[in-house]
C-alpha cells in the first residue's frame, strides 16, 4: 500500500486530506508541527509526503531542507504562499510539486497520483535474487526475507535490489547514491544511512546485530548471506 504523511497545522484541512486519502486506498498518517513532521517521515519512511509551510515550531522551508537531507521521498507543499519567488525558491530546494491554497481535494488527489507516477523508478528487467533466505524479484518489485514479504518504499526497494545484486561486495555510499539515487556528484550519505537503517529495521537486525546488512567502516557496506 502506498503511504503518505501529511504535514499541517490545521486540523480540519490535514483530517479532510487524510480521510480522501485514505478512501482512494493510501495509507496515510498525520502531523501538526515540523518536529512531528520530521519524526514520522523518518520513523514511517513513506512514500510520499504533502507539506505545508505555515507551521507553528519551524517554517516549512527549514523542514523541506531536513527532509530532503535525510531522504528523497517526493515531497508536495500545499501552502497559502502565492507569490512567485516562494514557488521557484520552493520547486529549487527539492519540492516535487506546488499547491496554491485554496485547493479542492480532488486537485490534491490528482496531484499526488501524478507525483508518485513520476517519481517511481522504471520497473527493472532482471532474474530473481536470492540471498540466503532473502529473495528480491525486480521484476514484480517484491521482496521476503524468510517467507516473510518486505514492506518496502520504493526507494527502499531499489536500494536492497542493488545490494542484493553486487551480494558479498563491498559497495560504497557514493556508488549508492550514484546508481540508486542517480547523483553521482551531489546528493548527502546521510540520505543512505537513513534508507539502510529503515532497511535493518525491516529485514529484523540492527547495524549493532547484523544478518545481512554489513557495515564495512570507512567504505561502504555489503550485502552477505548469514552464517549457518
Amino acid at each position: 500500500m502506498v503511504s503518505v504523511v501529511i504535514v499541517e497545522d490545521e486540523q480540519r484541512i490535514r483530517e479532510l486530506v487524510a480521510r480522501v486519502l485514505a478512501e482512494k486506498g493510501y495509507e496515510v498518517r498525520g502531523a501538526s508541527t515540523a518536529l512531528d513532521g520530521l519524526q514520522t517521515i523518518v520513523g514511517f519512511a513513506p512514500d510520499l509526503v504533502i507539506l505545508d509551510m505555515g507551521l507553528p515550531d519551524l517554517d516549512g522551508a527549514e523542514l523541506l531542507k531536513m527532509i530532503r537531507a535525510v531522504t528523497s521521498v517526493p515531497v508536495i507543499v500545499a501552502t497559502a504562499r502565492s507569490d512567485e519567488r516562494d514557488v521557484i525558491t520552493t520547486l529549487e530546494a527539492g519540492a516535487d510539486d506546488y499547491l496554491i491554497k485554496p485547493f479542492s481535494v480532488e486537485q490534491l488527489v490528482a496531484r499526488v497520483g501524478a507525483v508518485l507516477r513520476r517519481t517511481a523508478p522504471a520497473p527493472s528487467p532482471g532474474r530473481v535474487l536470492s540471498v540466503g533466505g532473502l529473495v528480491v524479484d525486480p521484476v514484480s518489485r517484491e521482496a521476503s526475507v524468510d517467507g516473510r514479504p518486505l514492506r518496502l518504499s520504493p526507494k527502499e526497494f531499489d536500494l536492497l535490489a542493488y545490494l542484493a545484486g553486487r551480494a558479498g561486495e563491498v559497495v560504497t555510499k557514493r556508488e549508492i547514491l550514484a546508481e540508486v539515487w542517480r547523483e553521482p556528484y551531489g546528493g548527502s550519505e546521510k540520505t543512505v544511512d537513513v534508507h539502510l537503517s529503515w532497511l535493518r529495521r525491516k529485514l529484523g537486525e540492527s547495524a549493532a546485530d547484523s544478518r545481512y546488512l554489513h557495515t564495512v567502516f570507512g567504505v561502504g557496506v555489503k550485502l552477505t548471506e548469514p552464517p549457518a
